[in-house]
């Protein structure tokens, strides 16, 4: 992939950085990892020696200042597309339309079941004999854009909690970073 060619890419973490950690691991140029906070995924990114920076909700009046500030931050490193990997905020319509199909998503479910938070958790209550995870196009509407890429994994029948979302996780390392480079090289558009 000929970076000079590709946009570039911001990464957006609030958690642990598994998806990121993947994402550079397949050799992906991220060209700015954002925070919501001094996260584990941000000092990783910061010593691996990208540009990294925490924009903290709290030091705004309200989401749409928030994401006003990321919107900035954004254009100041000339970003062309951003990949959400573990990003624990809903972002504002104004900032989701801005960037209409130009926002992933990966989802710890096989969308559109199980939206939101403790995916694992509802399966393994529903009784499903399958999970997985979702990569999207980031909308307005919480874990309802258009899907771009699933992978399935089986619901085992010893499976708890933490067991499953560890094979997700897996799934999620291997599906996530080749959607992103297949966004770079253009080979992927929302419709």
């Amino acid at each position: 992939m000929s970076s000079s060619e590709a946009p570039r890419l911001a990464v957006f973490v609030s958690g642990r950085g598994g998806n990121l950690r993947a994402i550079l691991a397949h050799g992906l140029p991220v060209a700015l990892v954002v925070a919501d906070r001094p996260a584990p995924a941000w000092r990783a990114a910061r010593a691996a020696g990208l540009p990294a920076c925490v924009v903290e909700p709290a030091a705004f009046g309200d989401r749409a200042a928030f994401d006003a500030a990321l919107a900035t931050v954004l254009a100041a490193y000339g970003i062309g597309l951003v990949a959400l990997a573990g990003f624990m905020r809903v972002l504002g319509p104004e900032l989701v339309g801005a960037w209409r199909g130009r926002m992933l998503n990966i989802h710890p479910s096989l969308l559109p079941a199980y939206r939101g938070l403790r995916t694992h958790r509802r399966a393994l209550a529903d009784g499903a004999r399958r999970h997985g995870c979702t990569v999207h196009w980031v909308t307005a509407q919480l874990d309802a854009g258009p899907v771009v890429q699933q992978s399935v994994v089986p619901v085992l029948e010893d499976d708890d909690e933490a067991q499953l979302a560890r094979r997700v996780a897996r799934a999620e390392r291997r599906l996530y970073p080749r959607v992103i480079e297949r966004a770079l090289l253009g080979k992927i558009a929302l419709r």
